[in-house]
């Protein structure tokens, strides 16, 4: 039998050196590289693993657990499931230890079982949240950062649901905080939920790119990757990965005193603001993940005291609205030369949509003309460089929610070919 070969292995990119190094030369990593023994040619005395056909599974329909949240519920394909193991992330003050906090009462008011282990706060703070919420039902709390503790503890209780907020906090063979700690922690976790059948959500920090500090494979881990952003008054809970779900749905909330709150029709919320009889002022639909939302797309030209007109874009993607104004002088002989021209998506969110092009296109052109458009009209639509308006993504889904927030004008590129008959239309 050879003698084992002990290398080290980057659990980031999987580079193996034989001595450990401080940064992986390979992808720059700190501290990342693990040990881990090679053999060759050992005999294994593993006991085999027991291989089922397909036919042999059990396909029945997996029951879920609702939150109590019609929106948390939307996001997750249904409700929760037991064994499941979700990770949350989002911004610091966001409202994410607030959104648990509610999701756990909604449970516990349903009988059901709830530990919630604060690794950031002491049972003192998180009673202080709870009273502030309006929670009265009497919550499992356990303060504790050492993860064998942590799991010798809820082996102790029967529970249907398992917060820890934040995974961060647990120590596990290395700093907490470090990319080991954090993998082994996850790992750890994960696999005692599936094991018992628990419900596990994990709140994770996040790096200033917007995404789950610590090691990508911790996402790998997880059935559900969620994050919760801030638009404006708002709060959106989008799902990045979900086994159990659609990946991309959101689910809108609003921030109040006592909480979040839900936002059932977000496209009324979006434009309850909206100024009637303004220029500049169109409606667009756009899709957000998997829902269609009505939107206020808002525009406004202004001579320009410079000899290179401003471009400005918010919640836009810049380079699309750039291709847009250039089709419009060029198809519609529209002077933006000596114009800077300001490009709004109101509400405070930010969408990546080409389906808003047609929106875009048509707000610009009301607001250099100063002629307010038909209050009625809803607009989708992509703009080709020739000026033609080619179809979007989910068409008769966005049909559907014009009709719905009270849209009876839809411009498509069913009704018109190119922006040129699109803005006649839209000025009747």
């Amino acid at each position: 039998m050879a003698k084992p070969q002990i290398s080290y292995r980057c659990i980031e990119c999987g580079y193996r050196v034989p001595k450990p190094l401080g940064r992986c030369p390979n992808c720059g990593s700190w501290g990342s590289f693990e040990r881990e023994a090679e053999s060759i040619n050992i005999e294994s005395t593993t006991t085999p693993a027991q291989i089922t056909t397909l036919s042999q599974v059990d396909s029945s329909q997996e029951k879920r657990l609702s939150t109590g949240m019609t929106e948390f519920d939307r996001v997750l394909g249904g409700g929760l499931v037991a064994g499941a193991a979700l990770l949350i992330g989002g911004e610091p003050g966001v409202g994410k230890s607030t959104l648990l906090l509610q999701l756990a009462a909604n449970l516990l008011a349903a009988g059901k079982g709830v530990v919630y282990v604060a690794g950031e706060e002491s049972p003192r703070q998180v009673k202080i949240r709870a009273k502030r919420l309006g929670v009265t039902a009497d919550l499992s709390l356990m303060r504790e950062t050492r993860l064998d503790a942590v799991l010798a503890g809820l082996r102790q209780v029967k529970a249907d649901l398992v917060v820890v907020d934040s995974i961060q906090t647990l120590e596990s063979e290395g700093v907490p905080g470090s990319l080991v700690s954090v993998r082994n922690a996850t790992q750890r976790l994960v696999r005692w939920a599936k094991q018992e059948g628990v419900t596990l959500i994990l709140v994770g920090h996040v790096t200033k790119e917007g995404t789950v500090a610590g090691p990508k494979v911790i996402e790998h881990v997880v059935d559900a990757t969620l994050y919760l952003e801030t638009a404006g008054m708002y709060r959106l809970l989008r799902s990045a990965k979900n086994r159990f779900g659609a990946v991309g749905e959101v689910g809108v909330f609003r921030m109040e005193d006592s909480g979040l709150a839900e936002v059932p029709n977000p496209s009324e919320a979006f434009l309850a603001e909206r100024p009637q009889g303004v220029p500049g002022s169109v409606v667009g639909i756009a899709l957000y993940g998997e829902r269609a939302i009505a939107l206020e797309v808002q525009a406004l030209a202004a001579r320009s005291p410079y000899s290179v007109p401003k471009r400005v874009s918010q919640g836009l993607d810049a380079r699309r609205v750039d291709v847009v104004l250039a089709v419009l002088e060029r198809r519609l002989g529209l002077k933006l030369g000596n114009l800077d021209v300001y490009v709004n998506l109101a509400g405070g969110l930010k969408v990546s949509d080409p389906g808003l092009d047609l929106a875009v296109a048509l707000a610009v052109y009301s607001a250099v003309v100063g002629k307010a458009l038909n209050q009625r009209v809803a607009a989708v639509g992509e703009v080709g460089l020739a000026g033609e308006v080619r179809s979007a993504s989910s068409l008769e889904l966005r049909k559907k929610e014009s009709l719905r927030a009270g849209f009876d004008a839809f411009l498509g590129p069913a009704e018109v070919r190119n922006i040129k008959e699109a803005v006649r239309e839209a000025m009747r």
